[in-house]
């Protein structure tokens, strides 16, 4: 059934223009020329969040901070296993699968740690990716409440996440 949603989506698209009489393809081109700008000006921002990680990552930074914050974790009943996955999810969203993978790997996809993994994955976002894409092209400059807010939502989402799975 999936398979034939986008394709239904497209012939629907199709036929609601055909109907209104609007020009598909120059529409298209238009997005396409939109897109091809928009790609332009968001890829210094992106650039410079994927260096950073790539740079936190290779220092031993996220090393270092996840043997400071482990026992904060595991006080609020976050698993250890877990807080390098909570540190970078804000940063990356590759990486963080990466580590997500790594826990299903090492502790099995039915495990208490796994199904953690899973959750926080679900219930959070890159939150500096997202910030920095939308941000950038908003010309949004005042990110004083923006960012704290959305951490300590992810870090609530997080906590709250292993708690339901632990009760499940």
């Amino acid at each position: 059934m999936s398979a034939y949603i986008l394709p239904i989506l497209f012939i629907l698209l199709i036929l609601y223009c055909m109907y209104k009489r609007i020009n598909t393809y120059d529409y298209f081109v238009k997005g396409a020329k939109g897109a091809i700008k928009l790609v332009v000006d968001i890829f210094p921002f992106i650039a410079s969040i994927m260096i950073a990680v790539a740079l936190l990552r290779v220092s031993g930074i996220t090393t270092w901070l996840t043997q400071i914050l482990t026992p904060i974790f595991n006080l609020l009943g976050v698993p250890p296993e877990l807080c390098e996955l909570v540190l970078l999810r804000p940063f990356t969203g590759s990486g963080s699968y990466a580590l997500l993978e790594n826990v299903l790997a090492t502790y099995g996809a039915d495990s208490y740690i796994a199904r953690c993994a899973c959750v926080i994955m679900g219930c959070s976002e890159t939150i500096f990716y997202v910030a920095t894409v939308y941000f950038s092209q908003t010309k949004v400059k005042k990110l004083l409440y923006a960012i704290p807010v959305a951490l300590i939502c992810s870090i609530v989402g997080t906590i709250l996440a292993c708690l339901i799975c632990k009760v499940m």
